[in-house]
């Protein structure tokens, strides 16, 4: 059952299929000439790259290699510059290669990105929490869950800590007395008392099934008359409401968190340039039908007109904005 005015949330449907005919070394051959002598044919580096899903990319990868006894990506990078890079990389990497580096990113240095690591962690599957601790590992040397545990405090650290086990129930079957029985421990935890139970709601948000949260969303209201968001905007505040509430979006409506997200990376003076790659290059492959479909709805506007018409300060040429449209339009 879904909440009254949101889409079921168990959607696939993506812009970027995979290519069929697929001949991966008439690829390769396609990108060396591209690259090959002087100047650099950008047109042809967005037809390939835009137009096939990360798996054929690293298949690509592989006969580039075998061909020409020449690193892809490396090549790549030589001949391209800017944001377009930062594109073209990230489609060249591996799909839970590229989460891990970002969250990398986000703890790395001086300061958290923690709207990054919401993002990418809030709205994850347990497989995908698992395949992105695995290559955090991989690549890092590191455990993911340890390495947030060292950025992050409080309320905000324990949901990260509970999410990072991918141990959700993800079981379809909505047990309706159940989401009763939660709806009315989340009522005793918040509203009922002074101060905020943080643990009930930890344990409920983090550990049932999204369909089971739907319904108990659904009970919460019909119990205070409230929106569940309401409530987690009432009770908390910073990282932890902000994560809290990425959970409650995605239960309702996956596609229409990451269409705010994506209107937001492109609001006001620049461009949130890494956020915009991130869910493109990403999201393609998943729900961009959906999101676009959201995007519209929320704003107004198409996502590939809002994209066309922001201002990408280094994109003289219009290659980014010409790759991200082409992930966006299929």
């Amino acid at each position: 059952m879904s909440y009254p005015g949101y889409p079921p949330n168990n959607q696939s449907n993506p812009t970027l299929r995979p290519a069929n005919p697929f001949d991966p070394r008439r690829d390769a051959e396609i990108l060396r000439k591209a690259m090959k002598g002087f100047g650099t044919d950008e047109k042809s580096i967005i037809q390939v790259l835009a137009h096939r899903v990360n798996t054929q990319r690293q298949e690509i990868a592989v006969q580039f290699k075998t061909m020409y006894g020449k690193d892809l990506i490396s090549d790549l990078k030589s001949e391209v510059s800017g944001k377009f890079k930062d594109l073209i990389v990230g489609l060249m990497t591996p799909t839970f290669d590229f989460l891990a580096k970002e969250i990398h990113n986000a703890i790395d240095g001086i300061g958290t990105n923690e709207e990054t690591i919401i993002e990418i962690i809030c709205t994850a599957s347990n497989a995908e929490i698992n395949n992105i601790k695995m290559a955090y590992h991989k690549l890092f040397g590191k455990d993911l869950e340890k390495e947030l545990m060292g950025e992050t405090s409080g309320s905000f650290r324990r949901l990260l800590v509970s999410l990072c086990q991918g141990q959700r129930n993800e079981n379809t079957f909505v047990d309706v007395a159940s989401a009763q029985a939660d709806a009315q421990k989340l009522l005793q935890a918040g509203e009922l008392q002074f101060g905020t139970d943080e643990s009930t709601f930890n344990m409920i948000l983090c550990s049932r099934s999204f369909c089971q949260l739907q319904q108990i969303f659904l009970e919460y209201h019909r119990l205070t008359g409230r929106d569940f968001e309401d409530v987690i905007k009432s009770e908390f505040s910073g990282d932890i409401e902000n994560g809290l509430k990425a959970i409650v979006k995605s239960v309702r409506d996956k596609s229409a968190y990451f269409a705010k997200r994506l209107h937001e990376s492109m609001a006001g003076f620049g461009t949130n340039d890494s956020a915009l790659i991130r869910i493109v290059a990403t999201r393609c492959e998943i729900d961009m039908v959906d999101i676009k479909n959201a995007y519209m709805s929320m704003y107004g506007k198409s996502l590939e007109t809002d994209v066309a018409s922001d201002t990408f300060m280094d994109d003289t040429s219009g290659d980014y904005k010409k790759c991200l449209i082409a992930l966006i339009v299929g």
